[in-house]
């Protein structure tokens, strides 16, 4: 595959940062990068222009920000759409099971959309992948590179086969864990079911967890985009989450303050499992391996590289959305 412009081509006079391109600006993540982008005033007092493709364009978004319509799964429909841009931030996933939409929307569209950047020489392009590619662990404290991806999804596997042509492009990959925060529909949502149908855990001392608030990811993401040259980021691949692993153990505690939920006695593993895998039998060996089994990441690579300060951590930061955690699991049955 040819390479993205090369990295070490300068911004043009005045247009720094440029004009960014959101893939996925209505998600989750994507949404999120948006309003961090937009919060920052650059040094000629003016925000990015911001452009956000989404598949369909909502009647009233992010002030100050263009959308688009397009789909991954349709390259004409990306067709001109990064004239003009110098910086894409992909952050459109399917993590669904399906193994046909997860190839043509997480690798052969990341691909039509990489083409697409290269035709029009955008100068830096970030794609926002997982952590999950690792596969099952336990995984403590491993640094970019010192483990092979072994992914057990083919979610997982097809963005792994994308990350593997973002590299070969020249391009950014980043490494967020589980992600949470106003907005998140997966990771406490589930968590929250599980816990109504098995209120117990295993005993034995909690396993630990690497999360990031979705404003964390979103202003590291923005902090790399404004760098003033690409390539500080170029070709590289980051872990993206709050340096302090998490106990699920102060997850489940908060989680049950929220929901209302009392204490209660915990149960050795292979009764937990068996009680889970009845209630929940749709949960996966390796999606239950990451509740019970240590996965945590060094991350001091990405605060280093873009010189910014972790968050107040998961205290402060849950604490800030819980709020919103408990309107939207006020009406969820078990």
């Amino acid at each position: 595959m040819t390479a993205l412009a090369h990295p070490d081509h300068p911004p043009a006079p005045g247009d720094t940062p440029g004009t960014v391109l959101v893939v996925g600006g209505t998600g989750f993540i994507g949404s999120a990068v948006l309003r961090a982008l937009a919060r920052h005033q650059g040094p000629r007092g003016g925000a990015p222009t911001l452009l956000a493709l989404c598949r369909k364009p909502p009647r009233t978004g992010l002030p100050g920000v263009r959308y688009a319509a397009g789909d991954l799964t349709d390259p004409t429909t990306l067709r001109g759409v990064c004239s003009g841009v110098t910086t894409v931030v992909h952050a459109a996933s399917y993590v669904g099971r399906d193994s046909r939409q997860c190839r043509e929307i997480n690798h052969t569209g990341t691909r039509a959309l990489l083409d697409e950047a290269r035709r029009h020489e955008v100068r830096r392009f970030l794609y926002v992948s997982t952590a999950s590619v690792y596969g099952t662990g336990p995984h403590r404290g491993i640094r970019e590179g010192q483990l092979d991806p072994s992914p057990a999804s083919a979610a997982s596997a097809s963005r792994l086969l994308a990350e593997e042509d973002v590299r070969a492009a020249g391009a950014t990959v980043l490494r967020p864990p589980l992600v949470y925060g106003v907005g998140d529909r997966w990771f406490v949502p589930a968590l929250a079911h599980l816990l109504r149908r098995v209120p117990s855990w295993p005993d034995g001392p909690h396993a630990r967890t690497s999360v990031v608030a979705v404003e964390d990811l979103a202003r590291i993401t923005a902090a790399l985009v404004r760098q003033p040259h690409p390539a500080r980021t170029a070709g590289g691949t980051y872990h993206v989450a709050d340096p302090r692993p998490l106990p699920w153990g102060d997850l489940l505690a908060r989680l049950r303050t929220l929901l209302h939920l009392p204490q209660a006695p915990p149960v050795p593993l292979a009764e937990h499992r068996s009680l889970v895998r009845r209630s929940l039998p749709d949960l996966s060996d390796h999606q239950y391996s990451l509740l019970t089994e240590d996965h945590w990441y060094d991350t001091e690579r990405i605060w280093r590289s873009t010189g910014l300060r972790p968050g107040p951590g998961f205290g402060g930061r849950f604490a800030a959305c819980s709020a919103w955690y408990a309107r939207q699991l006020r009406h969820a049955t078990a």
